[in-house]
């Protein structure tokens, strides 16, 4: 046998051989990778995680829930969902329509919109919120009329909805704007060729198309909505038991030196973020089973 004709011989099995183990890298450098990544996760997440709920139950499960169950912790809890509860559809509201048009339609100002809707992540929170008071405040320029008719924003719950609003709008729309753009509009067109009105296109071909990822966008939205601190703490006034939201509350527990309450407020925090985070695993094996050819692997 010639030596060409042993070098065709086993091309074939060290072609599947490659396919199936594309990774070239030495094992040791392999491991290595590895170790640095699980030492820094451990250092850098696990550990602060573990801290937190450590923290929290030090003085005992009885202490812990007292924590929670007090007035002030229990204010902060409930508005905190409330603030979410209005933030979070009132952006998957503005963010589905904003790249509905921006994906599907071409107008003047498009390029404007877009910009527009990633102001937040280039804007600092807290200047945001100093932007709400300039407008807002007692000596803002909407501030003496709304003290005529009784109206108060900044230092209430309207103002932090505001706030809140602000800084989590750009995420369900970030989300859909490319998914929309790479499943382009030949369904669409198709269906409105056959006779489909706009609200038939929108609702039976557009939204399933994009539900994982209009999922993954609420959960992301949600999560900023909970966790919120510079905007919040800027337009709350931190009136203790009527403005403050659970950031704000953990804050001012840890500054009277109230340390286990504290924490145990911050491990609810945390455990309404690993919950989003399950959530968002979900959402993001949902986007990767409906991506067109999806393989096994991906999924």
């Amino acid at each position: 046998m010639s030596h060409d004709s042993a070098i065709l011989q086993r091309a074939p099995g060290a072609r599947a051989a490659s396919e199936s183990n594309p990774v070239t890298e030495p094992r040791f450098v392999r491991w290595a990778l590895t170790g640095i990544a699980l030492v820094f996760l451990t250092l850098f997440l696990a550990v602060p995680l573990a801290a937190v709920f450590y923290e929290a139950f030090r003085k005992g499960v009885g202490y812990y829930f007292d924590s929670l169950a007090d007035p002030d912790a229990w204010s902060a809890i409930k508005l905190t969902l409330l603030v979410a509860a209005i933030a979070v559809p009132l952006n998957l509201a503005f963010g589905l329509a904003a790249s509905w048009a921006i994906a599907k339609f071409e107008f003047k100002g498009k390029a404007l919109l877009t910009t527009l809707i990633d102001l937040p992540f280039s804007v600092s929170p807290v200047i945001s919120g100093l932007i709400y008071v300039l407008m807002f405040g007692a000596q803002g320029w909407f501030g003496p009329w709304l003290a005529d008719h009784d109206g108060q924003i900044i230092f209430a719950v309207p103002g932090i909805v505001l706030a809140t609003v602000f800084v989590t709008f750009p995420f369900v729309a970030r989300e859909l704007i490319p998914l929309m753009q790479a499943q382009g509009n030949d369904e669409e067109e198709a269906a409105h060729v056959l006779g489909a009105s706009g609200w038939q296109i929108f609702r039976r071909i557009t939204l399933p198309n994009v539900k994982w990822g209009l999922l993954y966008g609420v959960i992301l939205c949600n999560a900023r909505a909970m966790g919120e601190f510079g905007a919040v703490s800027v337009v709350s006034g931190h009136i203790r038991g009527q403005t403050d939201t659970m950031p704000l509350h953990v804050e001012i527990l840890y500054n009277e030196y109230n340390f286990s309450a504290a924490f145990a407020v911050a491990s609810l925090l945390a455990l309404l973020a690993l919950v989003t985070l399950g959530l968002k695993l979900i959402a993001e094996r949902g986007m990767a089973a409906a991506r067109p050819g999806a393989t096994q692997l991906d999924q």
